[in-house]
């Protein structure tokens, strides 16, 4: 099954049309789920500092097992 290339670009702007739209929204899903998270440690910059050094004390007793 050859396609000639106008059939391939019509397939790529079939493909284009319906993908476009799904990468807008998981952008537009990151922009909020990136605000949501600004907003919680700006609320809470305690709260994520200590939560910050105990993942980097985890994290060091993990690799210094290797």
């Amino acid at each position: 099954m050859e396609m000639n290339p106008q059939q391939m670009a019509d397939r790529a702007r079939q493909l284009q049309d319906r993908v476009v739209p799904q990468l807008d929204e998981a952008r537009q899903n990151l922009v909020d789920l990136n605000t949501r998270v600004v907003g919680f440690i700006r609320a809470n910059p305690g709260t994520c500092l200590l939560g910050a050094v105990a993942i980097g004390f985890l994290v060091g007793r993990i690799a210094s097992r290797r």
